[in-house]
């Protein structure tokens, strides 16, 4: 029986847990405070991320970070903009060198690190894969069909973490392309904003559908400049993931789009939405990144100059529908 600890008390993390206990791994999910570890211990659920959704018995709870070496595996659930901060405090638990499996879809800011990296920055050169995929934490406690991908450099860590999760409603693919899969996760959070804008504005199934499609586009520019594969922005962790985010009520990054969308501000929308929106710090890395490799990002720069520069939403949809005319393939934007 493998024994995971899992990094992180939002709905993300604890979802993972309950499919690892399913599969029938050990489980010791950490929070970040004893207040948190014992009400979720004590209530068997995750009332503020989660509301709804048993915690498993097997899943054991714990504001404690003497049981990370002990552990087979690592699984990081936690949300970027605060996955430094965590690690760094938490440094003399990672004596071991124990693979971890990074769950974070995001980029840090201003660093514009993917979260592979800054585990690595702090704690040091380990083995490493990404879980990343259309896969809403709410749907994944509910038992509904899911598919992911783990993705690593080593093929074997890929293999293992497939098995690791696998049950019958949560299936997993494996990928060489860590990369490839790692930033999908992250381009498709700032996407799916807009496709909350256009929900908002009180737009339909075209407007979506072009949102998809170009915003597709803008993820395998900059996916592929950076150094990932086509074929995987176009698969489950880009593509697929950029779907469920731009459609499902369950996406905090697309509510953020559709309050900002009915007139909202920034500031209003994230003290109204639990949890954190990756995509709202994620844009910022993302319009820089496009920018010094010279890529053009059209709906990731009406994104940040809605969130950031006080534009409004609607203009922004005009801006974009009345750009210089273009072949749909053969352009670079």
């Amino acid at each position: 029986m493998e024994k995971v600890a899992v990094l992180g008390d939002g709905a993300w993390g604890t979802a993972l847990a309950m499919v690892l206990v399913e599969h029938g791994a050990s489980v010791i999910q950490w929070a970040h405070s004893p207040d948190v570890a014992q009400e979720m211990s004590l209530t068997r659920e995750n009332r503020r991320y989660l509301p709804g959704y048993p915690i498993p018995e097997g899943v054991t709870i714990s504001d404690g970070v003497e049981f990370f070496d002990n552990a087979d595996l690592i699984v990081s659930a936690v949300p970027s903009r605060f996955l430094r901060e965590v690690l760094e405090g938490m440094r003399g638990a990672f004596t071991r060198g124990r693979p971890f499996i990074s769950a974070t879809k995001g980029l840090e800011f201003p660093s514009r690190k993917r979260a592979t990296q800054i585990i690595t920055e702090v704690l040091g050169e380990r083995p490493m894969a990404v879980l990343s995929g259309p896969s809403h934490a709410e749907e994944v406690a509910a038992r509904m069909p899911t598919t992911v991908v783990a993705a690593s450099e080593d093929p074997g860590l890929a293999l293992r973490v497939q098995d690791l999760f696998s049950t019958e409603r949560f299936r997993v693919y494996t990928s060489d392309d860590l990369l490839g899969v790692e930033l999908g996760g992250a381009l498709k959070n700032v996407l799916s904003i807009a496709g909350g804008m256009v929900d908002g504005l009180g737009f339909g199934d075209n407007t979506k559908a072009a949102l998809l499609t170009r915003g597709q586009a803008e993820m395998s520019r900059l996916g592929t400049a950076l150094g990932g594969r086509a074929e995987t922005l176009h698969g489950l962790s880009g593509m697929g993931d950029l779907v469920v985010s731009c459609v499902s009520a369950h996406g905090r990054n697309r509510m953020v789009g559709e309050l900002i969308g009915k007139g909202r501000s920034l500031d209003e929308v994230l003290t109204a939405i639990p949890g954190v929106p990756e995509g709202v710090q994620s844009v910022k890395a993302v319009v820089e990144l496009a920018r010094e490799e010279s890529i053009d990002m059209p709906i990731c720069e009406q994104i940040y100059a809605v969130l950031y520069q006080g534009k409004n939403a609607l203009t922004a949809v005009r801006d974009l529908m009345t750009r210089q005319q273009k072949d749909e393939i053969n352009s670079a934007g």
